[in-house]
C-alpha cells in the first residue's frame, strides 16, 4: 500500500529511521518514505501551546514536538508567574563587539544550555542581519555588526555553539530586514551585488557551521514577500548558498501557499500551511515531492540535534539560571566593552589617588540593560553600575557617593566634591520601531554639566547600535557597551579597577551627527512602501571611507590599558604577516585587522575587512601573525556572470581599525 493511504501506528520494531548509525538525512529520508500527505503538512504549520511556537507530536511515528522560543540573546519568558527563570545574557551587538569568535562559542554555548533546560529545541536566534541603518530598532539583536566579516565569523560560532548543545539554531532574518519602519509592508530593492557581498555572508557563516534553521523576514525584496521570493529564498539560499535545513517564517509572514518558492513551514499557525496547502496538494498544484522535501529539512533538523533519541524532559518551569552562567555573562560584557577614549590614563583607577568617587545618573542605579520585543529577556537579577562599583571600591579602600542626576546644578557639586565623577548613560530600542534619535536625551546634558566641573570625568554609556557622543572631548574617558545583559554592574566595575582590561571593538561606526550618511527618505524610511538601497555596497564604515569623511569613532576601533605597533607588515603571494607588540607597560589584548582594496575597476568600496584577530600579550612581549587570503578575500561578486571573480592586484592592509590602516603589499594570485 502507499505510504500516502497509512493511517495506523508503525510499530517500534518497523522503525528504521530509529537506527542511530544512519546519517540524520538518512533517518529523515526512510520516516518520510512512511508519512502520510497529512502527518507531512502537519510538520509544517504551527499551532497553540507553551512556547512561542508549537508544531504538536506525532506520537504513532514517534515524531517529537517542535518547540521554539525567543529569542536570540536568551530564553524569553512568555507565562508570566508559571515559568523559571532564565539569564539575561548581552545582547548579540555587545559579542559583535567582541571581535572574538571564543566569546561567540561562549554566548552560543551557555544560550543553548539554558534552552535545553527549558525544554525548548529550537532557539528562535541568533540574529544576523546588517546594520545598514544606525537607528534601526533590531541592531542590538545581531551579531553581524556593519560588516559581513565579522558577522559570518561571529554567526558561524555561534550557531555551532547553540547547536552543541542538542538545540536547533535559528539564522533570522532572511532577508535585508534592516529596519523596523514599514517592516511588515515595506519593500527593500537590494541589488543582486549588493546582497550577496553586504546581506548574505553572515548567513553563509551560519549555513556553513550546518544551522538547521533559517527565518525569513517580514519585508519584500523587490516587492514580492521575502517568505515567497524564489529568488532570494530557494534560488540564492537553497540553491546557490547550499542551505539544507528547513525555511520557517516570521511570525505572521506567511501570505500564500509558497512551498514551492522554498518556504517550508508557516508560524506561528496554520493559515495557508494548513488545509490551503492540503487542497493545492490534492489539486496537483503542489506535488507530492514538494512536501516531502519540507518535511525531510524539517525531521532532519530533530534528528541532527538527538530529539528522536534523548527526549528532552525538560518545561519552562525549569529554573536555568546559574552562577556559572552570571559569570558568563559577566564576562561577555566585559570583553564586549570598548574603550573609546582614555585620556591621560584616567582608567583603570589609580586607587593610591582616587579616594573618593561620585557615581551619578538614575541609570548607574536602575540601568538599562536589554533591549524591548522578541529580543528581550526578564533578568534573573540586574547588578547596577552602583551596585558593582560599591562593591569593588570598598575593596580599594575608596569612598562613593551617588546623585541620581535629576538636578544637573546639583550632580555637578556632587562631582565636584570627589577625586573623579562616574556618569552613567544609556538609550534603547526595540522591535517594532526605529529609533527617533541617536543621543542619550538627558543623559547628554548631564554629562556636560558634570565634566565642566570634574576634569576627570569617566561615562559609562550603553547603546543598542549607533549613538551621538557630543560630549566626548570634554570628558577623560569613555566606556561604551552594547546592552550588556544582567551582569552589567560587576562588568563595569572590573574594567574600572583594572580586574579586567577592554578589549572590544566597535562593530558600527560612531557618527558626527545624525544621518551623517545623507540617507534620503528614499533610502529610510523609504516612500510609497518602496525603500531603495542605493548606497549599494557602501554601508556604515565603506561610505566613510569612500566618501573620506572622518566619523566620531571608526569601525574597529578600541583601546585597552596598554598600546601596542605594528611592524614587518608583508604579502608573499597571498599570504599577509605582520608582528604585533605590546609597547605598554600592562599586558593587554590587541585585535589586528587585515583589509584589502580591490582595484577602481571593481567599483569595490576603498577597504574591506578580511580577517581579525585577538591577540594576548605580555608588557614588552610581541607576537608574529600569518593570515592567507582566500579565493573570495580577492573577489568580488559579477551580477553578470551571477557568480564570484577574482581580481588582479589586489592592496592588502594591517592595522587596528579601519582608520589606521598600513599598506603591507599587494597580493598575487
Amino acid at each position: 500500500m502507499h505510504a500516502l493511504l497509512l493511517a495506523f501506528a508503525v510499530p517500534a520494531a518497523a522503525r528504521p529511521w530509529m537506527d542511530t548509525s544512519l546519517t540524520p538525512d538518512q533517518r529523515a529520508e526512510k520516516l518520510v518514505a512512511q508519512m502520510t500527505s497529512d502527518e507531512m503538512i502537519q510538520l509544517m504549520g504551527g499551532t497553540a501551546g507553551d512556547y512561542v511556537g508549537n508544531v504538536p507530536a506525532i506520537p504513532s511515528l514517534g515524531i517529537p514536538a517542535q518547540k521554539s522560543n525567543d529569542g536570540p540573546q536568551g530564553f524569553r519568558v512568555i507565562a508570566s508567574g508559571t515559568a523559571g527563570t532564565s539569564t539575561a545574557f548581552p545582547a548579540a551587538l555587545t559579542v559583535a563587539a567582541s571581535f572574538d569568535a571564543d566569546v561567540a562559542t561562549e554566548w552560543g554555548a551557555a544560550m543553548g544550555e539554558e534552552f535545553y533546560g527549558k525544554g525548548a529545541n529550537i532557539q528562535l536566534g541568533p540574529g544576523m542581519c546588517m546594520a545598514r541603518l544606525p537607528q534601526n530598532g533590531r541592531n542590538f539583536e545581531y551579531v553581524a555588526g556593519e560588516d559581513p566579516v565579522l558577522g559570518r565569523e561571529m554567526a558561524y560560532s555561534t550557531v555551532k555553539a547553540i547547536q552543541s548543545k542538542d538545540v536547533i539554531a535559528n539564522a533570522k532574518h532572511w532577508v535585508a530586514n534592516s529596519q523596523e519602519t514599514g517592516r511588515t509592508t515595506y519593500s527593500m530593492n537590494v541589488d543582486e551585488r549588493t546582497r550577496y557581498e553586504i546581506y548574505y555572508p553572515a548567513f553563509e557563516g551560519a549555513v556553513a557551521a550546518g544551522v538547521l534553521s533559517v527565518m525569513c523576514s517580514y519585508n519584500k525584496i523587490h516587492d514580492v514577500w521575502s517568505c515567497e521570493n524564489h529568488e532570494t529564498l530557494q534560488h540564492d539560499l537553497k540553491d546557490v548558498i547550499g542551505f539544507k535545513g528547513y525555511v520557517m517564517s516570521d511570525w505572521g509572514a506567511t501570505h500564500s501557499v509558497s512551498v514551492l518558492q522554498g518556504l517550508d513551514q508557516e508560524m506561528p499557525g496554520t493559515t495557508f500551511f494548513g488545509d490551503r496547502l492540503k487542497a493545492d496538494f490534492q489539486n496537483g498544484t503542489v506535488p507530492l515531492a514538494a512536501l516531502q522535501n519540507s518535511a525531510k529539512r524539517i525531521l532532519r533538523a530533530l534528528f541532527a540535534v538527538g530529539e528522536f533519541d534523548r527526549p528532552n524532559p525538560n518545561t519552562p518551569a525549569a529554573n536555568v539560571t546559574s552562577e556559572a552562567h552570571n559569570q558568563v555573562a559577566k564576562d561577555i560584557a566585559a570583553k564586549g566593552a570598548v574603550l573609546l577614549k582614555n585620556d591621560d590614563g584616567a582608567l583603570p583607577f589609580d586607587t593610591q589617588k582616587v579616594k573618593t568617587i561620585a557615581v551619578i545618573g538614575d541609570q548607574c542605579a536602575a540601568p538599562i540593560v536589554a533591549g524591548g520585543g522578541s529580543g528581550a529577556v526578564v533578568p534573573s537579577r540586574v547588578v547596577t553600575p552602583l551596585a558593582g562599583v560599591q562593591v569593588a571600591a570598598a575593596a580599594a579602600g575608596a569612598t562613593v557617593t551617588y546623585n541620581d542626576g535629576s538636578n544637573t546644578v546639583d550632580a555637578a557639586a556632587a562631582a565636584a566634591a570627589a577625586d573623579v565623577a562616574l556618569v552613567c548613560v544609556a538609550t534603547t530600542s526595540s522591535e517594532g520601531g526605529d529609533r527617533g534619535n541617536l543621543n542619550f536625551g538627558t543623559g547628554d546634558a548631564l554629562v556636560a554639566a558634570v565634566a565642566a566641573k570634574q576634569a576627570n570625568t569617566v561615562v559609562a554609556a550603553v547603546a543598542p547600535g549607533a549613538c551621538l557622543t557630543p560630549w566626548r572631548d570634554a570628558v577623560k574617558a569613555v566606556l561604551m557597551f552594547f546592552l550588556p545583559g544582567q551582569e552589567y554592574g560587576t562588568a563595569l566595575a572590573e574594567l574600572l579597577f583594572g580586574a579586567a582590561a577592554p578589549s572590544g571593538r566597535l562593530p558600527i561606526t560612531l557618527p558626527n551627527v545624525e544621518n551623517e550618511v545623507n540617507f534620503t527618505k528614499n533610502q529610510w524610511p523609504g516612500v510609497g512602501g518602496e525603500v531603495e538601497y542605493s548606497e549599494g555596497l557602501l554601508v556604515g564604515y565603506r561610505w566613510y571611507t569612500a566618501k573620506g569623511v572622518k566619523p566620531a569613532y571608526p569601525f574597529g576601533h578600541g583601546l585597552t590599558y596598554t598600546t601596542f605597533s605594528y611592524s614587518n607588515l608583508k604579502v608573499d603571494g597571498r599570504k599577509v604577516t605582520f608582528t604585533v607588540a605590546n609597547t605598554g607597560a600592562r599586558a593587554g589584548v590587541e585585535t589586528p585587522q587585515v583589509y584589502v582594496t580591490l582595484p577602481a575597476a571593481t567599483a569595490s568600496p576603498p577597504l574591506q575587512l578580511k580577517y581579525f584577530a585577538k591577540v594576548s600579550l605580555a608588557a614588552g612581549a610581541s607576537q608574529d601573525v600569518s593570515y592567507t587570503l582566500t579565493d573570495r578575500d580577492v573577489s568580488y561578486y559579477s551580477a553578470d556572470k551571477h557568480a564570484w571573480v577574482q581580481a588582479e592586484g589586489v592592496r592588502v592592509g594591517v592595522g587596528p581599525h579601519v582608520d589606521a590602516v598600513q599598506h603591507a603589499g599587494v597580493a598575487r594570485n
